[in-house]
């Protein structure tokens, strides 16, 4: 089966999510940099975040598609999985946002990027069993110890955010340095999949 349409269906689906984000953001009340700040600041930050974790979805799950030569029904069902996952963000995002970062509403940001991490470990493991035991993707992937890291900062974040003892105190603000940092981790070029596939096409004759 061709990946022609899961890739192009994913690619509308991100789209989508990143305009339904955009357009959360709150107006100013006043035509002041005062009540920009006031008003949008916040929300400019928590959708400037998410925005940059879509991104970097979008981004590995264009290189892992350039190796995945075949696909079956079991990969479309993680696929559609992982965009379930990831069109749950502008929610979360949003009730952040309007919270002010508060306990429950950055909780369940924390939960939904490590289900979106594990989805996408799911997507990955089935493209790699449907690929079988030469699994291009497998050998692309090699350690991915940004894979096995990510879930980790996650978890280290939602359970700071539990245990907050106030409203918006210092375990609020580990879980976001926890989460801003997985997205840094991810922000940085990985080549892995792209060097992978240059090297193949290379070879071929």
């Amino acid at each position: 089966m061709d990946t022609g349409r899961i890739e192009a269906f994913s690619d509308g689906v991100l789209a989508i999510v990143i305009t339904i984000m955009v357009l959360g953001l709150v107006q100013p009340a006043a035509p002041t940099f005062e009540s920009f700040f006031a008003t949008t600041g916040l929300g400019l930050l928590s959708y400037l975040l998410s925005f940059v974790y879509v991104g970097i979805y979008w981004n590995n799950h264009h290189h892992m598609f350039q190796v995945a030569d075949r696909v079956d029904g079991r990969v479309l069902w993680a696929n559609l999985g992982l965009l379930f996952f990831i069109s749950l963000l502008p929610f979360t995002t949003s009730w952040m946002d309007s919270t002010s970062f508060a306990q429950v509403p950055v909780i369940l940001y924390g939960v939904v990027l490590l289900l979106m991490a594990l989805a996408y470990f799911v997507l990955q493991s089935t493209i790699i069993r449907v690929q079988g035991k030469d699994s291009s993707l497998k050998r692309a992937i090699g350690s991915d110890w940004k894979g096995k890291v990510s879930p980790v900062l996650y978890l280290v974040g939602i359970v700071a955010a539990i245990l907050d003892p106030g409203e918006a105190g210092v375990g609020i603000g580990i879980a976001l340095v926890a989460f801003v940092l997985v997205a840094v981790l991810w922000v940085i070029p990985d080549r892995r999949i792209h060097r992978f596939y240059r090297e193949s096409t290379e070879r071929e004759p």
